[in-house]
């Protein structure tokens, strides 16, 4: 009887330990944000002002947690509203016809360090993408139990179709092709 309350034992804690944690974003304490070279010398930056993500994880640490995130490309801002519109039009995301820019992939731990890797979609083109991630950390605030990241990758806006391409008078790009993403992400575990 002894044996068999040990093997009970540990298989609640087997089953304890691959238990699912479901983490969902925390809009509020979020940003999802972008940046691209402008007329060579500068740059311009925005963000999406409506997203989600959902986080599942099976370890404390989040390797190998499952990531789903969508953004809504009609609220993208960038403090402009004349090019807000511009980019919302087929010349760059054609918002009416491509609702959504989504992600679906995995958080993988590689000696101490964390990248994002899966499937990147936007204006209905979807490529294999890996994205540096820093982990701050998680914190039980008394009211719930948080969890902080920060993400940043580049993609080449070409690859997904977002082809605009006005020149300068010395044939440079008034938009780099290059977009550095910027993701400051807060979780809240799921109750």
């Amino acid at each position: 009887m002894k044996k068999l309350s040990t093997l009970f034992a540990f298989a609640l804690l087997a089953v304890a330990a691959t238990a699912q944690t479901t983490w969902n974003i925390d809009q509020p304490h979020s940003s999802i944000g972008f940046s691209v070279s402008h007329m060579v010398v500068s740059e311009s930056s925005g963000n999406f002002k409506d997203f989600s993500a959902k986080v599942v994880s099976n370890s404390d640490d989040f390797d190998g947690a499952d990531v789903e995130f969508s953004a809504k490309v009609a609220s993208i801002n960038t403090e402009n509203e004349k090019r807000d519109g511009h980019l919302k039009s087929a010349d760059f995301f054609d918002a009416e016809k491509f609702p959504d820019v989504t992600f679906k992939g995995k958080l993988v731990k590689a000696g101490g360090k964390y990248q994002l890797k899966g499937q990147f979609t936007m204006k209905g083109v979807t490529k294999d993408v890996a994205f540096d991630v820093t982990y701050g950390g998680k914190l039980d605030t008394g009211r719930g139990v948080k969890a902080g990241f920060k993400l940043v990758g580049k993609i080449n806006r070409q690859d997904y179709g977002v082809k605009w391409a006005n020149k300068l008078q010395d044939g440079s790009a008034v938009v780099g092709d290059e977009v550095e993403v910027i993701c400051k992400i807060e979780l809240n575990k799921q109750a």
